[in-house]
């Protein structure tokens, strides 16, 4: 059996392999294994949820080797019964969004009805191509996309399909394992926490598989008077605040920085600025927020945005509990010219970032909650000005390479087009190897893409991948 050693992500000289689309074998849904109490009542949806009616799914997956021990026939039923277990816990998931229409006062109300539906999609398919096919070529292959279910989809149109779907797509010589989830039912972290505990059950025997080590909280928080009751919203028709954003022609490149690089940074930026406040990711987030502004060639008096969707659990008083399910997050920037960014050192940039999430406060929080009840709102992308804008999308703090299903650990993560995929988005991950190492999927247009590879203050950050022999093989 020969081994194949992939190239970095930088320098790859291999083109894409041919469009390919997987081929449907099965399509069944799945049911909460049985039925719970809470789950005969309507499921209320709360501020945070409800700003993310026209957001698209959030799409993750991870790549696996093909299994030896089992066939794929046993490993879809595995994966088939811990799913219906798992979905006891997060029942949720397994149900529809339903509205009421009040067209008198013109608006309407949005909750869960966890039982209507057939369930979460679950879809079987095969795709002819490697694991190599996948990771080899420079940029992530467009092939990627059709691993996932609900493209173009968005959050309202959970009212007639799953609001949770998996598409597992059997490789030549590997499994991936895509999850497509309704963004107002969970933010990044509610996402990864439904994975990690689909894991824990899967690899748990028979008699354990009713237990999970950390359960949803579904006790929804609302700010005073609004606890438990449904927030009435100032539509009638989906027109009225559905857009579907159509991204344009971009690259998607992942980027490794070790911990070590990490922390050359980190250190950098803390000494340039005689401080200590600085954190690794503030630091790394800053680079990438100047490498981009170069690599788009702004001119010098354009107004740069940096936003990091922030988790707000901790960040409250008294906390949420981390496995709160549901949103509970905001998008905070640290704003500055193009001109001054640049002018500036790494520290300057880093401090900035610093100072908006340390602003960002349970009083703020706050505030930001009482504005949207006082005018109710939902969020749109904004093509026209994406471009000026960077965001830094997820956490490389998610336990990802933690989700095993029996098959070892994952040989990578990649998204789908769901992702909200614009020029400047940055979507974290932890590093393959761990230890404070992060992974960067940055979209950008071609040219902007380009002059970001030849940066060389951003590529002298830029790690080496461990991705080795040992993990892809044919």
């Amino acid at each position: 059996m020969s081994t194949i050693t992939t190239k970095p992500v930088f320098t790859s000289q291999f083109l894409e392999p041919k469009t390919q689309h997987p081929k449907v074998k099965l399509t069944t849904f799945i049911k909460p294994k049985y039925e719970t109490k809470d789950s005969k009542y309507p499921y209320v949806l709360t501020p945070w949820d409800l700003p993310f009616l026209s957001a698209t799914y959030i799409q993750n997956g991870l790549l696996f080797p093909k299994p030896k021990h089992c066939s794929i026939e046993d490993l879809l039923e595995s994966l088939k019964d811990s799913l219906s277990h798992t979905l006891v816990h997060f029942y949720p998931l397994a149900g529809r969004l339903a509205t009421q229409v009040d067209e008198n006062r013109h608006e309407c109300m949005l909750s869960v009805d966890c039982n209507k539906g057939p369930g979460v999609r679950f879809i079987y398919a095969t795709l002819d191509m490697t694991m190599f096919d996948i990771l080899s070529p420079k940029d992530v292959p467009s092939a990627v996309h059709s691993l996932f279910d609900h493209n173009g989809a968005v959050s309202h149109d959970g009212h007639t399909q799953p609001l949770l779907s998996v598409q597992v797509t059997e490789l030549l010589d590997g499994i991936f394992i895509g999850v497509s989830m309704n963004h107002m039912l969970a933010d990044g972290t509610s996402f990864w926490h439904f994975w990690n505990m689909w894991s824990e059950i899967h690899n748990a025997n028979d008699e354990k598989k009713i237990f999970i080590s950390c359960p949803p909280v579904f006790n929804q928080w609302f700010d005073g008077d609004c606890y438990g009751r449904s927030i009435p919203l100032p539509f009638t028709h989906p027109d009225e605040f559905i857009s579907r954003y159509e991204a344009p022609d971009l690259k998607e490149r992942f980027f490794h920085f070790s911990s070590a690089s990490i922390a050359k940074l980190k250190a950098r930026a803390n000494e340039e600025m005689d401080t200590h406040k600085i954190s690794s990711f503030q630091a790394l987030t800053a680079l990438v927020w100047r490498s981009i502004v170069r690599a788009k060639r702004l001119a010098h008096d354009q107004v740069s945005h940096c936003g990091l969707s922030i988790n707000n659990r901790h960040r409250l008083d008294p906390p949420l509990p981390q496995n709160y399910f549901g949103n509970s997050i905001n998008v905070i920037k640290a704003t500055t010219t193009a001109g001054e960014l640049l002018e500036h050192n790494l520290g300057w940039a880093a401090l900035l970032v610093h100072q908006s999430i340390a602003h960002h406060t349970n009083e703020a929080v706050h505030d930001l909650l009482k504005e949207w009840l006082q005018s109710p709102f939902v969020y749109q992308l904004e093509p026209s000005s994406s471009f000026y804008t960077l965001v830094m999308m997820n956490s490389p703090r998610f336990d990802i390479y933690g989700n095993e299903f029996g098959l070892g650990k994952a040989v990578a993560v990649r998204s789908g087009r769901g992702m909200n995929k614009f020029s400047g988005v940055v979507v974290s991950y932890p590093g393959y190897e761990g230890g404070g190492s992060v992974d960067l999927e940055i979209c950008l247009p071609l040219d902007s893409m380009e002059a970001l590879e030849s940066d060389e203050e951003f590529m002298a950050a830029v790690s080496l991948p461990p991705l080795s022999s040992k993990h892809l093989t044919v």
